[in-house]
């Protein structure tokens, strides 16, 4: 699992970004399950996630935060990453970023793939 915390931070919300390889829904499902063990991600507001399968089959989660489920595969398909679940972390921190949320849902699927290499 590559993970990585606090990268960024918008009028209170705070935004972590994790993912690893899968190869089908079951494991996006133990991906998310294995996530959640840890209380602060149990806990976040949102957990959006997204995953292409290789047959081009896609899934995704909004997980409460309209949209952000579409902004992820999207970027998934343009980077044409398959197999692969990204779930962006959100805690939110009282104040509502309207259209913003899916800049800094695009900041974070960003820093993850450049991180990935």
């Amino acid at each position: 699992m590559l993970q990585l915390t606090n990268v960024v931070t918008d009028r209170g919300s705070k935004y972590a970004v994790s993912g690893a390889p899968v190869a089908d829904r079951k494991a996006a499902d133990m991906f998310l399950k294995e996530l959640k063990r840890n209380k602060k991600f149990a806990k976040a507001t949102h957990n959006t996630w997204a995953v292409l399968l290789s047959d081009g089959t896609p899934l995704k989660s909004d997980d409460g935060e309209s949209g952000a489920g579409l902004v992820i595969l999207r970027m998934l398909e343009r980077e044409a990453l398959s197999d692969h679940i990204v779930v962006v972390t959100r805690w939110y921190g009282g104040v509502k970023l309207g259209g913003d949320r899916f800049r800094r849902v695009q900041d974070c699927v960003r820093a993850y793939l450049e991180a990935l290499g």
